[in-house]
This record gives structure tokens, C-alpha cells and sequence, in this order.
């Protein structure tokens, strides 16, 4: 069971693709995704245990040098993050909807494991860079209290980057907008 998650953040592709080579080559770890997202930046995160994580990531960090933007390495990652960053997930049922909204793609990884952590929340969808402009975002459901609470552990911690854009709770979301959501 791979327990930990990393990610690079850059803003060449060229040097994405290198540096994602170089993180495969240095320690057993999967990747979960390595694309390109707009705005022409590339993203390569990789999940494993927590060493082969820490040694990838770290080997990617200096690989990417001048093109860095951001990086991470989360042991204990939530397991729904996976399927969340996947958009392989369906709620059991519909509560209130809670969005998280970023600047940094590696930040709202890190928020979206704090908010899935804090409360009795599902992961809807954890939207990375393609389609808007470099940004991302998190979408989740619970009951008011839980999406709240979710929230509110997210909002700290991509508070901490200084890239949060904006939340939002809506407490009873019209069913027409869910079908947008899936």
C-alpha cells in the first residue's frame, strides 16, 4: 500500500519531462499523473512508500532548478486524494458542496489531504492546471458542519502559500448543478 504522495511543479516542459525521467530512474515509485497544464507548465506526481517518495521528489526538485514553481512530499496522504485527482469519484450521496480554489496546484493537493483529514467530507473532483489557466481546485460534499470544517483545515494550509483564490460552501446546491459535477 503506497502511503505517500510528491509532487514538481514547473514552468518548462522540456525540463518536466526530464526531471519526471530522472525521479522514475531514482526510486520505485508510481506516477499518478506527469502532463503538461496550462498555463504551459508540467506537473509530475508520483506516489510510494515515503522514502522512495522523499528520493524522487528531491531528485526532481534539483533536476527542474530554475524552472521550479512548487513541490511537495505528503506521507499519509488521504486516500481519496488519488481517485479525487483521477475524477473517479462519486459521491454516496449529494450534501453541501464545498470548493477550494488555488494559484498553486501543489497547494491545493496539500489542502484537499488537510480538508479530507479534518472532516467527514467526500471527494468530488481534485482539478489540476488543465483548462484553467494554471489554477486548481477542490470539490467535495458532506453534511454543512463537515464541508465547513473541510474547508476551513484547506483554507490554512493554502493560506500558508499566500496563492488561495477563493472558497466556497453551498449549503443545499441545486440538483441541476451536481450533474454539471460528475
Amino acid at each position: 500500500m503506497y502511503n505517500a504522495i510528491g509532487m514538481i511543479e514547473l514552468t518548462s516542459i522540456a525540463r518536466g519531462i526530464y526531471a519526471t525521467d530522472l525521479m522514475l530512474k531514482t526510486a520505485s515509485v508510481e506516477i499518478v499523473s506527469a502532463t503538461p497544464v496550462c498555463p504551459g507548465k508540467y506537473i509530475a506526481i508520483v506516489h510510494g512508500d515515503v522514502a522512495a517518495v522523499d528520493s524522487s521528489i528531491s531528485v526532481g526538485v534539483e533536476a527542474a532548478g530554475e524552472y521550479l514553481v512548487d513541490s511537495f512530499i505528503l506521507p499519509n496522504v488521504h486516500p481519496a486524494v488519488f481517485p479525487a485527482i483521477t475524477a473517479t469519484t462519486l459521491p454516496d450521496g449529494t450534501g453541501a458542496l464545498g470548493i477550494m480554489e488555488s494559484f498553486s496546484l501543489a497547494s491545493m493537493v496539500i489542502a484537499a489531504d488537510a480538508a479530507l483529514k479534518a472532516a467527514d467530507i467526500q471527494a468530488l473532483e481534485l482539478r489540476m492546471g488543465s483548462g484553467i489557466g494554471g489554477k486548481a481546485y477542490f470539490t467535495f460534499t458532506g453534511d454543512v458542519a463537515a464541508v465547513k470544517a473541510g474547508l476551513e483545515a484547506g483554507t490554512v494550509v493554502a493560506l500558508e502559500k499566500g496563492l488561495l483564490v477563493d472558497t466556497e460552501v453551498i449549503p443545499s446546491p441545486s440538483n441541476r448543478l451536481w450533474t454539471t459535477l460528475f
